[in-house]
């Protein structure tokens, strides 16, 4: 009972070594962030950046905040690692309030068990210390090696894994390019066996091909060290194949939590319908068609009934007043996944403004995500389709019946283009009968 008492008062001064056990689904929460408000300013030019946010983070998931710039999504996070401090509201970890003030020996569990990686790698490492010593700085801090040798061994290890080589070890961080310098960043948080790491949008200032690769050094840390991720970002195409949950950020508050296929099954939020719908299409003539979804928080009437985050089943939380989340209960409730991404039909007959509004073809995100992984439209179908215009007729159907469109239309190209050869051989070889004949 006492220690109980002294987890509620934040007396404690040591992490237990497991955190408490949610009763909904037996799982254990690593960190809950309850009815948190974070204030930049005092009196009148006070700015309240995120308001009464509430989430749990498992042990072991990834749990992604996503929302635009501006949200509020870095604040929270550097209020898990204690730099923004909590207006109102608590944040705690394994159970343990680790917001506000709290005694010095749990405050350096809290560093060493909570690590960052930061969204900018050139700013975040020192520029004037070499990447042995960066990587070394948390172990020198809490002396967590034995020897210098061991010390070593812990470092080239972990520069290794993160697929750097332990000569590099010797150099500056303006020597390596972007990839290289957030690789780094996550050594040096990883080396220290975190069991959170706040990723603030570590790959938004990497190129395409280097953030695979990092995510995917994300995704190996975590299923060989069981590392749970609190993942900032505003990408919602790359953070629903990495998340286990995804939270909705919006103004500072938490308009929607849930599973990531939920979450883009049934986006109920209209202000997360218009985050999926912002998703770019890897077609340019579907993406030129594609109407926009824009969110108004003007729609919304909170001048009576206040909103508040609430379960309206399926672990699924939603932000709004009483009637908002009875009309969001009853679409979830259909079970019936909800269309994200209007396509404007370009064939369609524009007669009039109402004829153009109900010539939309609605289609899912995954229809134009989701291609499937051989449809390469091949200059080898245009060649053989030509060269066999009948089976390359055939084949054209084939592939538009499956969804093949780009072998669909190679295959179509060729065919056409055999078939008119051949047309036009028969017309000459007609041409020049007549004439013998003659």
């Amino acid at each position: 009972m006492a220690n109980l008492n002294q987890k509620k008062s934040g007396h404690v001064s040591h992490l237990p070594e497991h955190g408490p056990i949610d009763e909904k689904n037996g799982k254990e929460i690593l960190l809950s962030v309850k009815n948190v408000d974070i204030t930049f300013g005092k009196g009148e030019s006070a700015v309240r950046a995120v308001k009464n946010a509430s989430f749990d983070i498992y042990k072991g998931e990834t749990f992604s905040l996503v929302g635009e710039s501006g949200s509020g999504k870095t604040t929270v996070g550097r209020a898990v690692i204690r730099v923004n401090p909590c207006a109102s509201g608590e944040i705690l970890y394994k159970g343990v309030r680790i917001s506000g003030k709290i005694p010095h020996s749990l405050d350096r569990e809290v560093i060493r068990n909570i690590q960052m990686v930061f969204q900018d790698p050139a700013a975040s490492l020192n520029e004037r210390a070499t990447v042995d010593y960066i990587v070394s700085e948390g172990l020198y801090n809490f002396h967590l090696y034995k020897n210098e040798a061991d010390r070593v061994r812990k470092v080239e290890e972990m520069i290794n894994e993160v697929g750097l080589l332990p000569e590099h070890l010797t150099r500056y961080p303006h020597e390596f390019s972007g990839g290289q310098r957030q690789r780094i960043g996550l050594a040096r948080a990883m080396v220290m066996e975190p069991e959170l790491v706040v990723a603030d949008e570590p790959i938004s200032a990497l190129d395409v091909s280097i953030r695979a690769q990092v995510l995917n050094l994300l995704k190996k840390f975590q299923i060989e060290k069981n590392v749970t991720y609190l993942f900032i970002a505003h990408d919602l195409s790359i953070v629903r194949f990495i998340s286990d949950r995804i939270g909705v950020i919006y103004k500072g508050n938490i308009v929607e939590v849930a599973e990531a296929d939920e979450l883009f099954d049934f986006p109920l939020h209209p202000y997360t319908h218009s985050l999926i719908s912002a998703i770019p299409i890897p077609d340019p003539k579907l993406e030129k068609n594609k109407v926009l979804y824009t969110y108004d928080p003007s729609m919304h009437d909170y001048s009576t009934d206040q909103p508040e985050l609430v379960n309206i089943g399926h672990e699924h939380y939603v932000y709004g007043n009483r009637k908002e989340i009875e009309e969001y209960k009853a679409v979830r409730e259909k079970g019936i996944p909800l269309k994200s991404i209007n396509i404007v039909d370009p064939n369609a007959p524009q007669k009039n403004e109402l004829k153009n509004k109900t010539d939309v073809h609605t289609a899912s995100e995954d229809e134009f995500l989701q291609t499937p992984l051989h449809d390469t439209g091949s200059v080898w179908y245009k060649v053989l389709s030509f060269l066999l215009p009948v089976l390359g007729l055939i084949a054209a159907f084939a592939f538009k019946h499956f969804h093949y469109y780009h072998n669909y239309t190679a295959c179509k190209k060729g065919a056409i283009a055999g078939l008119l050869l051949i047309a036009a051989v028969i017309v000459l070889f007609l041409l020049l009968l007549i004439l013998v004949v003659v």
